[in-house]
C-alpha cells in the first residue's frame, strides 16, 4: 500500500476495480474536479459517503471520457475504477481546489487475478442463463463480482476477503442467482397465455 494526497468526491456509490461508471457532474467544485482530470489526467477518489463504510474506503478512478456538456455547464461523464483506496483523512479542499482531498494508502488491486475453476464454471453458466457470451474475456474475480452489480454493503464485505474466500464468496452469490433464474423459467410454463 503506498499513502497520497489525492481530490477526493464522496458519493454514496462504491464502484469495484474494473468498473466503469457514469457519473453527472452539476456543483461548481466538481466542474473544477472535471476539469482538472482532463486537463492534466489525473486520477480522484470516490469516497464511499456511507454509515456503514466503517473501514473508510473508496475507490481510485480515473476519467474515461465526457458524453455531454450542458449549457449550464453540467457534464455526463465515464470513469472506470482503478484501484481501491483506504482514507485516514478527508480535507475540506484539496491545495488551492475547491473540491475535497484525502489522505489515502491505495490497496494496488490485482485485476488480472484469475478466476479459479468453480468460480469460472458458474460464471459462465450464469452468463449463458442472461444470453451475455462475454465470458472468454472476463478472466479476473472482479470481471464476475462487477457482472453481478452487489450491493454496496456486499462490495465492502467482499473486497475484505482473501482470495480464496472472495472465489466461495462469488461461487455462493452465483449459484443463487441461477437458482433464481432456474426458478422463472419454472414459472414460465405454469403461466398459460390466452
Amino acid at each position: 500500500m503506498s499513502n497520497l494526497k489525492i481530490p477526493m468526491f464522496p458519493l454514496s456509490i462504491f464502484p469495484l476495480p474494473g468498473e466503469i461508471i457514469p457519473l453527472h457532474i452539476f456543483e461548481p467544485k466538481y466542474r473544477q474536479l472535471l476539469e482538472d482530470a482532463e486537463a492534466k489526467d489525473i486520477s480522484f477518489g470516490i469516497y464511499y459517503n456511507h454509515v456503514s463504510n466503517t473501514e473508510k474506503l473508496g475507490s481510485l478512478v480515473k476519467l474515461e471520457s465526457v458524453i455531454k456538456r450542458y449549457q449550464t455547464e453540467e457534464s455526463d461523464i465515464i470513469v472506470k475504477c482503478m484501484d481501491l483506496l483506504s482514507m485516514s483523512k478527508m480535507f475540506r479542499t484539496f491545495r488551492d481546489k475547491p473540491y475535497p482531498g484525502g489522505d489515502v494508502e491505495l490497496w494496488h488491486v490485482d485485476v488480472t487475478e484469475p478466476m479459479g475453476h468453480a468460480l469460472r464454471k458458474y460464471f459462465t453458466e450464469y452468463l449463458t442463463m442472461i444470453h451475455l457470451n462475454h465470458a472468454d474475456k472476463s478472466i479476473s474475480l472482479y470481471d464476475a463480482a462487477n457482472e453481478l452489480n452487489l450491493g454496496f454493503d456486499e462490495r465492502i464485505k467482499f473486497v475484505q476477503l482473501d482470495s480464496e474466500r472472495k472465489e466461495s464468496f462469488l461461487v455462493a452469490r452465483l449459484k443463487y442467482h441461477i437458482e433464481l433464474l432456474h426458478q422463472v423459467e419454472k414459472a414460465k410454463d405454469v403461466f398459460h397465455l390466452n
